[in-house]
């Protein structure tokens, strides 16, 4: 009896790393419909009562504001051209804050944050963080950092029910992705961490102020020049 639960077992996780794999590939050229995290926002407004009109329009690469491409590298993953996922450096920082007690600090790079958003649910278990791990090792080997951008600039919210570039500076400026200013730019980068509840078209002095270092950030990393970094990472041969 032990021997065939441990088959089918073995068997159930072959299929599921086959599955994650041939889902991950097919989004290297095929725009995901959506987000697990979108599908979490919507069930929540139902048993809340309040039903909410998901705002999220694709845009392409080339049609999104390279200032926003590098004001989110700058507020979120400095290292994101370098690293293979995970930045390690900082885990270390976050684990070391965090067991000092306070608020919890976080340490997911964009490519985490792209894996957990994009096929998990919200929690902090073991569970989900081996399964983050999982999918953020798959869509580094899969994707070309420029894809893994791509999918978090589409797929990040910027409001309740807001995703996205296109919906985001829409919703809070009344223009296109491809239009943002700096300034915009660096606003809509400052919420991410707390979108819900900071507002980059009303900004606080907290986020204003957020707003300014991403700007700073943004110009020590070499404006729109950094994203040449990109184009230069390693590529799996299918990621081209």
């Amino acid at each position: 009896m032990l021997s065939l639960l441990i088959r089918r077992l073995c068997r159930a996780l072959l299929w599921f790393a086959g599955a994650s794999v041939l889902l991950v590939l097919l989004f290297r050229w095929v725009p995901p419909p959506g987000t697990m995290l979108m599908v979490e926002r919507k069930v929540e407004s139902w048993f809340d009562g309040q039903p909410i009109d998901l705002q999220r329009d694709w845009e392409p690469w080339e049609n999104i504001s390279d200032e926003l491409k590098v004001a989110v590298i700058a507020g979120e993953d400095q290292k994101f051209a370098d690293h293979w996922g995970f930045d390690f450096t900082a885990i270390q920082a976050a684990l070391a804050h965090n067991e000092r007690g306070g608020t919890i600090r976080g340490a997911s790079t964009l490519s985490q944050q792209v894996a957990k958003n994009q096929f998990l649910w919200a929690g902090r278990s073991w569970l989900r963080k081996g399964l983050e791990a999982w999918f953020t090792a798959l869509i580094e080997l899969l994707w070309s950092k420029e894809r893994i951008l791509e999918v978090y600039l589409n797929s990040a919210e910027w409001d309740d029910g807001v995703f996205g570039a296109q919906a985001a500076a829409r919703h809070h400026f009344g223009t296109d992705a491809s239009a943002l200013s700096r300034q915009q730019a660096s606003l809509l980068a400052a919420v991410l961490p707390n979108p819900r509840n900071w507002s980059a078209s009303q900004p606080s002095s907290y986020v204003a102020r957020r707003a300014g270092w991403i700007r700073q950030q943004m110009r020590q990393l070499g404006g729109s020049g950094y994203l040449e970094q990109l184009e230069g990472t390693r590529k799996a041969p299918w990621a081209n």
